[in-house]
């Protein structure tokens, strides 16, 4: 299969090598897989309009794009900020009663930054200690947390959010200083300080926690599905990629501490 366009020879052979040439110069993954959709659309196009008796395109594959997962907590370092955060909340202060209770709701549901801030005080439930949050798609899903959660999201609507609502807020579960919903750029300028207050942990911001409470769930014994469910993951390959993580940290941990690993 070959065909000529414009006076260049275009054929599956030529797209490969076109790749290969790219891949040597130092492209990375991302670009070539973007690279090589773009030629499929040219080649698809190029077939229609008959300028290719055939379309090349069509066996092109590139390297798959490499997704890789943000640094996640040890258990004790997210142990660490959790407590230097109900530390902080002791004073009663309405704002950081907020804050605390917002980084012990991020870390034990795993919900997104978008999913957070979109919660209101009806959905929820104290009393079994569940969530209801709406996802991707619409898509509602009820989240369980622990009682550490509850204890300061209990505090922050007794003692906190009052405080900070005025006649006009919305029935958003987080408020600003101002009195309206919480956005997601404050959230991660409050998680961003928080863990930074933590010695030795990796900068993050919300995501790095949904990371760490996927994969400490994982390495607690949690089967795939259930995180999955818990997550909101519309396939069960995106839950996948945390057995990388926890594989990965059981290696470095067997490294460092068996005495024939070496």
């Amino acid at each position: 299969m070959r065909a000529d366009l414009g006076g260049v020879g275009l054929d599956l052979t030529a797209l490969r090598g076109w790749l290969a040439a790219q891949r040597a110069a130092g492209a990375g993954r991302t670009t070539l897989a973007r690279r090589a959709a773009a030629a499929r659309t040219f080649t698809a196009w190029a077939h229609r309009r008959g300028h290719l008796a055939a379309d090349p395109g069509l066996r092109l594959v590139a390297p798959k794009r490499h997704r890789t997962l943000p640094a996640v907590l040890r258990q004790d370092q997210a142990e660490g900020l959790m407590a230097a955060s109900a530390a902080g909340a002791r004073e009663l202060d309405p704002v950081a009663l907020r804050d605390h209770a917002l980084v012990e709701v991020l870390y034990a549901t795993g919900v997104r930054v978008s999913e957070l801030c979109g919660l209101d005080v009806d959905d929820i439930d104290l009393g079994d200690r569940l969530a209801r949050v709406l996802g991707k798609g619409s898509k509602e899903r009820a989240v369980p947390f622990g009682a550490p959660a509850a204890a300061a999201l209990e505090a922050w609507l007794r003692q906190g959010r009052p405080s900070l609502a005025r006649a006009d807020s919305p029935p958003a579960l987080w408020l600003g200083a101002r009195g309206g919903r919480l956005h997601s750029t404050a959230v991660r300028r409050i998680v961003h300080l928080a863990v930074g207050a933590v010695d030795g942990a990796p900068d993050m911001g919300p995501h790095g926690l949904r990371h760490s409470a996927a994969t400490h769930l994982l390495e607690g014994g949690a089967d795939l599905r259930s995180v999955q469910e818990l997550l909101g993951h519309a396939t069960l390959a995106t839950t996948q990629l945390y057995t990388h993580v926890t594989v990965e940290r059981l290696k470095a941990i067997h490294d460092r501490t068996h005495p024939r690993s070496g």
